[in-house]
């Protein structure tokens, strides 16, 4: 079965046959082409586009690209800040016919080498020669975006090279279950149609809106955000600062006049209190998506669709399947109790649930989700054994001939008219803030320690007040559990990192002898505790450093902290110093941005940057 949102949140209703029989997507850079030149195509904090520069730069840098012997099936590796010149890379090397694959400059030097090596990247583009100055892989040509731009002839005509609707697309990695990340191919094809179904669905609506790139480049939220450019949208690029910050994220909001904000549930939590209700235009579009959605939070959408607020989507799909696999308006009848759900599955794709036996279940039925259709990628780069594990043949009544299935390793239950309620994970896969993770990755990496004989990963709901990793090992030497932080830290990105070390001097293991994590003791309640007494009256400590320790204590769940403690080191993380800020802001009346946080991690001196805040705010 196949749906599509109708314009009415709420429910939904079977694709039309309209929608059905719609022909091939026109490729996404032929929209581009036919948008107006005049129009605003990038905001950015290093610099703004129109459609004709945006063109105009993209047919510079593929002509140099074209040079290297870039083209059809190529793979460029863009290592480049967020900011104009990522998009117009990022359409140079479409342009050329090639396929980008994006490298993370904040990743660890050894995760940068992986993937382009892993890829097999014919160029590697970065700005100012890459974030430590050597090349990522030597053998592989370096291109500095400053000089891929640097011509003083006209542009040429916008001429895109043409290109079939299988040839390959972007490259995106996700963590993966062996120890090695595996990259994702996606074809064009797969792209264009997936904005068309944005669409027809009525997610992308407004001709010429403003649209926020939050995501990270990375991860594949970010195709359903630069996609939107070749419809005439304007992409407005939010920086770190502002993604970490709710308070600035609501304000570009209104200064920015977005029309659509593409959010992870943790995210979205904080900033609805700070949507204003008359600044920018309304409704605002919120794209929620990344991770399973809470009734409470569910709820309080609800009313602010109801409100006239925001129109709210909830998004599902894996990486495979290009970005957004089904869909569902965020809205709770009145006098019903809130039942998120992940809507109905997109055009593009077909669902099979099937149980163990591969057959599909009836009416209510549970079962692991398969996804086929023309949206289905093309398979895991350069891992033709892996492929063939995961992209399987088409089973369904319907299938097309040669057809293939994507098995997602997600369980659901099939609701009324076509609704999917998302159950959980069939394996060993999570995802943390939006962030996918293959659990067993991070466990090879602990191992890799010679020190570290066992070690074992999982998820929990509320590790200090919010969902984290705990990390459980077994040592054989002497290695600390701040020491394996700090191994980790080297080797992963920083949201695949634990926030908690727990040693044992044994692993729990059910009756055939396998690891029971679910017999794994729950880490301690509260954070590490402090060396320092607990705070009190006689305890030296100032007035803000106090009042910053009580705040501390319960943002963290810690017994105690001291003035010499680290937030970080206590357990924190991007979404606790973004609770961290709420709660100072609401206590002591003073509008900390997170930033603070990180530049001052220690207690005594955050209190002493509170201080200077207070004081210049009553001057």
């Amino acid at each position: 079965m196949t749906a599509v949102l109708p314009e009415r949140p709420g429910t939904l209703t079977p694709a039309s046959p309209a929608a059905a029989s719609r022909p091939v997507t026109a490729d996404l850079l032929d929209r581009l082409a036919a948008v107006p030149g005049d129009r605003a195509a990038v905001i950015a904090a290093d610099r703004e586009l129109t459609f004709d520069g945006l063109r105009a730069d993209a047919m510079r840098i593929a002509g140099r690209l074209a040079a290297h012997g870039v083209g059809p099936e190529s793979v460029v590796a863009l290592c480049l800040p967020r900011g104009a010149g990522l998009l117009s890379a990022l359409i140079g090397a479409l342009t050329a016919g090639a396929a980008y694959l994006p490298v993370d400059p904040k990743l660890p030097a050894d995760r940068r080498r992986y993937l382009v090596e892993d890829s097999g990247a014919d160029v590697v583009v970065t700005s100012g020669g890459g974030p430590d100055g050597a090349p990522l892989l030597p053998g592989v040509p370096h291109l500095d975006m400053a000089e891929l731009l640097v011509d003083d002839r006209p542009a040429p005509a916008y001429r895109p090279v043409p290109v079939s609707g299988d040839t390959l697309a972007y490259v995106i990695y996700t963590s993966g279950s062996t120890g090695r990340p595996k990259g994702v191919e996606i074809g064009r094809e797969a792209a264009s149609r997936l904005l068309a179904e944005l669409e027809d669905a009525g997610i992308a609506v407004t001709e010429g809106g403003r649209v926020g790139w939050n995501a990270s480049p990375s991860f594949d939220a970010s195709v359903q955000q630069w996609t939107r450019i070749c419809r005439g949208d304007t992409l407005v690029m939010i920086d770190d600062e502002t993604r970490a910050d709710p308070a600035l994220l609501a304000a570009l909001v209104d200064e920015r006049s977005l029309t659509d904000l593409d959010l992870t549930p943790s995210h979205a939590d904080p900033l609805l209190e700070l949507l204003s209700t008359d600044g920018g235009p309304r409704p605002l579009t919120l794209l929620i998506g990344g991770e399973a959605i809470s009734p409470a939070l569910w709820s309080r959408i609800s009313d602010l669709t109801a409100a006239g607020t925001v129109r709210a989507v909830n998004l599902y799909g894996p990486t495979e399947c290009t970005v957004d696999a089904s869909a569902g308006w965020i809205a709770t009848p009145a006098g019903e109790p809130a039942a998120p759900h992940i809507g109905a599955v997109l055009p593009g794709l077909r669902m099979r649930v099937l149980d163990e036996r591969l057959q599909p279940v009836g009416p209510d039925g549970t079962g692991e989700l398969y996804l086929a259709g023309p949206r289905v990628g093309r398979g895991y780069r350069r891992r033709p054994g892996l492929t063939a594990e995961r992209f399987t043949a088409d089973s369904g009544h319907d299938a097309e001939p040669g057809g293939r299935m994507y098995r997602t390793g997600d369980l659901v239950r099939v609701l009324p008219e076509g609704r999917l309620d998302y159950l959980g994970r069939a394996d060993g896969q999570v995802k943390l803030r939006g962030f996918r993770i293959e659990l067993p990755e991070i466990e090879a990496a602990l191992t890799a320690h010679e020190s570290v004989a066992e070690a074992a990963v999982v998820l929990r709901d509320d590790l200090h007040v919010a969902p984290g990793l705990v990390a459980y090992y077994r040592a054989t030497g002497p290695v600390t559990g701040a020491a394996l932080k700090d191994l980790l830290t080297a080797a992963l990105p920083a949201y695949m990192v634990p926030a908690v070390f727990v040693a044992l001097d044994r692993f729990p293991t059910t009756v055939n002898g396998k690891l029971d994590r679910s017999a794994l003791p729950e880490p301690p309640s509260a954070a590490p505790a402090s060396a320092t007494e607990p705070a009190g009256e006689d305890d030296g400590l100032t007035a803000s450093e106090r009042l910053i320790a009580g705040v501390w204590t319960t943002v963290l769940r810690a017994d105690s902290v001291g003035p010499d403690d680290n937030f970080f080191k206590l357990g924190g993380h991007s979404l606790l110093a973004i609770k961290l800020v709420s709660r100072v802001r609401a206590e002591l009346g003073v509008a900390l941005p997170v930033k603070a946080v990180y530049a001052n991690p220690r207690l005594r001196d955050l209190a002493a940057h509170i201080d200077g805040l207070v004081a210049a705010h009553d001057a």
